[in-house]
């Protein structure tokens, strides 16, 4: 063999042995695990180039610095086309996860609970604590979601599905909002639909304003079409609803944490003890149960109801007897106290 072809030769090995090890080293590289010890979230800012992706993942520390990130992506191209956003990256990932992640573009999604029996403000307040949430609702909260979702500002509380909602990053609150508004739409109109018949509402809205009602009344399920009855008959029979949650609605931030008598005698529009009939609204978010309850209370002669001590209700058809069922349950927190 010639010279020029021995040394040929030897080049033509020694880039195999160089092309070998360099895709070990990428290889290798690729599988190293994140240098993270907990779940993080990485944002991967809009218009982020390769160079600048190397980097801020580098000083992030999220990746060991390496010369072989580069030839990674050109290896494997797919691993390149990576899109802006939020993600999740879990302990142990490893770079080629990681990049194929952020190549698939599935964003990090974060759980917001909705619940039911609160108020609107209470689910303002929560959804400006959650992360990675767009602020659209600002000062005047209940006129720019009354405005987005085009109805009345009055018909706000009540209106919005109580669930737990998964978002990714930058969306925004009234987004949320709609969607949740969207499925109580839908579930009312379905309820009201299948409605049992000859009920005293005059339409959907005094429907869910029943239920919020009931929802604040018993969280006891089995309880709620018996306490949705005794709301029924009352207002067949012409008699105040007489319920405490509407007067510490309609008393907002007055209330303290206990109704005295003048408060429940102190008339505003959803005191139950001064006016006739429903309140004007709903005075929280009902749930489902509490919904169909509304729509299909028991068949029963109840007119009161009162805790019996024990996490539930006693039910009864006369004042008499709810005065003794009063007592018996004073008896009982008395004996509660003493022990």
């Amino acid at each position: 063999m010639s010279r020029t072809k021995k040394i040929l030769a030897a080049v033509i090995v020694l880039l195999a042995v160089t092309a070998a090890f360099s895709y070990w080293q990428i290889q290798r590289f690729a599988a190293t695990p994140l240098t993270i010890d907990r779940e993080t979230i990485y944002t991967l800012p809009a218009g982020t180039g390769r160079v600048a992706l190397e980097a801020q993942l580098e000083s992030q520390h999220l990746i060991p610095p390496s010369i072989w990130f580069g030839p990674l992506l050109k290896l494997e191209p797919e691993l390149a086309r990576f899109k802006a956003g939020t993600y999740r990256l879990e302990k142990g990932m490893t770079v080629r996860a990681l990049l194929a992640l952020l190549a698939s573009g599935k964003e990090a999604q974060f759980p917001l609970r909705l619940v039911e029996g609160q108020r609107l403000k209470d689910w303002l307040g929560e959804l400006r604590a959650a992360p990675y949430i767009k602020h659209q609702l600002k000062d005047d909260q209940f006129a720019t979601l009354a405005k987005a979702l085009n109805i009345d500002p009055l018909a706000l509380e009540g209106s919005f599905y109580p669930d737990t909602y998964l978002y990714t990053a930058n969306t925004s609150d009234i987004a949320l909002l709609q969607r949740a508004h969207a499925r109580m739409t839908t579930l009312v109109d379905e309820i009201w639909k299948t409605r049992m018949a000859d009920l005293p509402y005059k339409n959907p809205q005094e429907m869910v304003t029943m239920a919020s009602v009931i929802e604040k009344e018993t969280a006891v399920s089995t309880e709620r079409a018996r306490v949705a009855s005794v709301f029924i008959n009352r207002l067949r029979t012409g008699m105040k609803l007489q319920t405490d949650p509407t007067v510490i609605y309609g008393m907002g931030d007055k209330y303290s944490g206990t109704l005295t008598r003048k408060d429940l005698e102190t008339p505003t529009d959803y005191n139950t003890y001064t006016i006739s009939g429903l309140p004007p609204g709903p005075i929280a978010v009902p749930s489902k149960a509490s919904l169909e309850a509304a729509a299909h209370p028991e068949k029963t002669d109840y007119l009161y109801f009162v805790a019996d001590g024990k996490g539930g209700h006693t039910f009864t058809t006369n004042l008499a007897s709810h005065n003794q069922a009063v007592q018996a349950y004073r008896k009982t927190l008395k004996e509660k106290d003493e022990k």
